[in-house]
């Protein structure tokens, strides 16, 4: 009897929750008892268990479900892993769970994929990768000796000198051309001119000398000197002078692992070698001109130069947390911007010169108004010394003796 009871009771509660799965799914259980007339007062659950094999009465055993509710079960997963129900609109639903909170974070989420989908599809990473895996030869040397052989025919006396001497003329185009391998070559115990054993670079940097200097009608030389072209060519030397900076670093660094100012000098030397060998390149000509000298007045390519190496010794050294092929595009397109604007526009002004003005008096100071001044009176003073002083005038006396010999001599 105790055991019936149980029974009984068990069935009872299974009949009251209905199917185990149907409580947590928000599924609406009604409670009804049949007629008097027809049958005992057992209750039933009516349309808590789809799919159920006998009416929706439920005699299963409690925490047992249904086929229909395992299959709701699955159906709800998928919905939930997809963010919404299919066939709903994300601003909500009917149930205790589907109003516009439920909404919003569907929407917010929605909003994050897609910010997600539009930085894969940027993909900067394989951008940056590619483009440093991008080869210079030949299309970017060849951008980067015409303008290194125009700069060189825009020196005065330059186009003289390819008449008068072409074994001069093309030797200062071989320094503009390979005056940074030179440099750093010497800086790190290498020979000087083993860059001169890639034939074909030496080859195709003689051909534009050739061309630039020497075209009939000077076609080539308008061609390549035409604004809009030159633009191009500039932009493609920057992507080349990059290059050269960041693999100066990282020889060093394969030679002086700890060598920080050998990294920064053969990166800096390889980046703007040619401006440094300005004054040997003018001697090659017959100038002299001391006062040009491009470490006393550096242009904007050595300080850009100065300031890349720095920071690619500081990633090479693992100091910035950054790939060395998104620090070379970064810094590529930097270098592009500045240097064909500046082309474009005939403008020699530093992007760097608000920052040095700023920055240069606080570390190094300025030259104050009273240094000036006390600096003028030194000049002054020294002027005064070196010039001996006036000679004193003659007394009254001197002057009537003078006359009466002059008188006397007339006399005679």
């Amino acid at each position: 009897m105790a055991a019936a009871s149980a029974a009984e009771a068990e069935k009872a509660g299974t009949a009251r929750t209905g199917c185990g799965a149907c409580a947590p799914s928000g599924h609406r259980v009604r409670r009804r008892r049949r007629r008097r007339w027809g049958g005992s007062g057992e209750a039933t659950v009516a349309g808590a268990c789809p799919g159920g094999g006998d009416g929706g009465r439920t005699n299963r055993p409690a925490g047992q479900s249904c086929a229909g509710h395992a299959s709701s079960r699955r159906r709800h997963s998928s919905v939930r892993g997809l963010g919404r129900a299919p066939g709903r609109p994300s601003g909500g639903g009917s149930g205790p769970n589907g109003g516009g909170r439920e909404g919003g974070r569907t929407g917010g989420g929605a909003r994050c994929r897609g910010a997600m989908e539009v930085a894969e599809a940027l993909q900067l990473g394989e951008l940056a990768a590619a483009f440093a895996a991008l080869p210079v030869f030949p299309l970017f040397d060849t951008a980067y000796f015409i303008v290194s052989v125009l700069y060189l025919k825009y020196e005065p006396g330059a186009v003289e000198m390819s008449r008068k001497s072409p074994f001069a003329s093309w030797l200062c185009a071989m320094l503009h051309c390979f005056g940074s391998y030179i440099l750093a070559n010497l800086l790190l115990g290498e020979p000087p001119i083993d860059y001169f054993s890639n034939n074909s670079s030496v080859i195709l940097a003689t051909a534009v000398w050739y061309l630039i200097f020497f075209c009939p009608m000077n076609l080539f030389y308008k061609c390549v000197s035409f604004l809009p072209m030159k633009l191009i060519f500039v932009a493609m030397k920057e992507v080349v002078r990059v290059r050269k900076i960041a693999a100066g670093v990282h020889h060093a660094h394969h030679h002086y692992h700890h060598g920080w100012f050998i990294m920064m000098a053969t990166g800096w030397v390889k980046g703007s070698g040619v401006a440094l060998m300005s004054n040997f390149e003018q001697l090659l000509r017959g100038v002299w001109k001391p006062e040009t000298n491009e470490i006393l007045h550096m242009s904007f390519p050595t300080k850009a130069s100065l300031y890349g190496t720095i920071l690619f010794t500081l990633q090479q050294t693992h100091w910035l947390p950054i790939s060395e092929a998104n620090l070379i595009f970064f810094f590529t397109m930097f270098m592009i911007v500045c240097k064909v604007f500046m082309t474009a526009t005939h403008s020699h002004a530093s992007p760097f010169a608000p920052v040095e003005s700023f920055i240069c008096p606080v570390f190094f100071g300025s030259v104050s108004s009273g240094h000036t001044s006390h600096h003028h009176d030194q000049h002054g003073a020294s002027h005064e010394v070196s010039h001996p002083p006036p000679p004193p005038a003659k007394s009254k006396e001197e002057l009537n003796e003078g006359t009466r010999k002059r008188k006397a001599k007339k006399a005679e």
